[in-house]
């Protein structure tokens, strides 16, 4: 298995955006579905569903408020951070009602001749120009499908989902020439003309 090091999580790109945009977010009350329950256990937000489990360790400076069938997120006070807080603990509470009912996938795209990927059991093989097989070994709560030249990445937890496609993309970044390597599937690379060779008197 190649050991690949981690990117930033869906969270901490939520936590970057500004509290102005993220608290309108936040005010936005969220309906809990059929056949999932919300529960608070302190600071933790545990959510069950159809396809399992998600916990979640709300910060200080937000509330969470379950009035079945809505879940409400407030803030305790107008600072930069708890308003930057309440949008993204929405946004991670309404991920996760989501991913209990219908799991969150990540599609990548593999480009180049004889590049593939195939399931081996549980782990991932990528063959994308090495002189040998990368193994993604399986982890707990993803699910890996290979289709034609197209890896599909599923789980409940959208921020895993979301890390593990990464991860896997760095095996093999598309360059910028050819637009060869793993991408995701929307992904749009911006292509470099290629090196010219001069001809004529004096070269």
């Amino acid at each position: 298995m190649v050991m690949m090091p981690k990117s930033k999580s869906s969270e901490a790109k939520l936590y970057a955006k500004s509290g102005k945009t993220m608290s309108k977010i936040g005010k936005r009350p969220i309906k809990i579905p059929e056949g999932v329950t919300v529960t608070t256990e302190g600071s933790t937000v545990v959510i069950t569903g159809p396809l399992g489990t998600l916990n979640f360790q709300t910060r200080p400076e937000v509330k969470v408020e379950i009035a079945a069938p809505l879940v409400k997120v407030t803030r305790k006070s107008d600072t930069k951070l708890a308003k930057s807080l309440h949008g993204v603990t929405r946004t991670i509470i309404a991920n996760m009602i989501k991913g209990v009912v219908v799991k969150h996938q990540k599609t990548l795209e593999i480009v180049g001749v004889g590049y593939r990927a195939a399931k081996d059991g549980d782990n991932l093989v990528v063959n994308v120009g090495y002189s040998h097989p990368v193994i993604f070994s399986k982890i707990d709560g993803i699910d890996f499908e290979t289709r034609e030249n197209k890896i599909i990445v599923s789980g409940i937890d959208k921020a895993q989902v979301g890390e593990t496609a990464a991860r896997i993309r760095r095996i093999r970044p598309p360059e910028p020439y050819k637009g060869k390597g793993i991408k995701y599937l929307d992904e749009v690379i911006r292509r470099k003309p290629g090196k010219t060779i001069k001809t004529g008197p004096g070269v």
